[in-house]
């Protein structure tokens, strides 16, 4: 997955230099409210290293999503499958200033595309807060249909967009 290329973006391994867009993202509750709620400094640090540990255990996870051009980070898109998680997701979150770009969509149908037929996934899902209406949206366009609900682990009530 890393190295995974769009037209415009590149996928690839988190480095020390993200941490601190990273760990602002989730210092936000208008950012983090819908992917795991804000965090400390610590935690942060703490969650990035998780994403990095998912990839060595499984050969993917939410990479860090940066422009060709410019190398800039624009956010994390990528795939989610711990050991107590239900089913492969696919996640995603943007920097608020590279927000309506288009950007989460290109990324999006890219892993999309990796997980179902480079990973040959037998399902795939995105669950979504249900008042997370941008993030309904984008599933939509990325070809996910409405499923069902699901009390997700510690997290509460999602909407299960499943993607055929």
């Amino acid at each position: 997955m890393i190295g995974l290329e769009t037209e415009r973006l590149i996928f690839r391994q988190w480095e020390p230099s993200d941490y601190e867009q990273f760990s602002k993202f989730y210092s936000d509750e208008k950012n983090a409210r819908f992917v795991g709620g804000v965090k400390s400094k610590e935690e942060a640090y703490r969650l990035l290293a998780t994403y990095i540990g998912h990839y060595e255990l499984n050969g993917y996870s939410y990479l860090a999503v940066a422009e060709k051009t410019s190398k800039n980070l624009i956010g994390t898109v990528g795939l989610w499958n711990s050991r107590p998680w239900p089913e492969p997701e696919l996640g995603y979150w943007i920097l608020s200033e590279h927000q309506g770009k288009g950007f989460a969509t290109e990324a999006g149908l890219a892993v999309k595309i990796f997980a179902l037929e480079a990973l040959k996934f037998d399902s795939l899902v995105s669950y979504i807060d249900p008042s997370n209406e941008a993030s309904i949206q984008l599933a939509l366009r990325l070809g996910a249909k409405y499923d069902s609900e699901i009390d997700l682990l510690d997290f509460g009530l999602h909407l299960v967009y499943k993607y055929w």
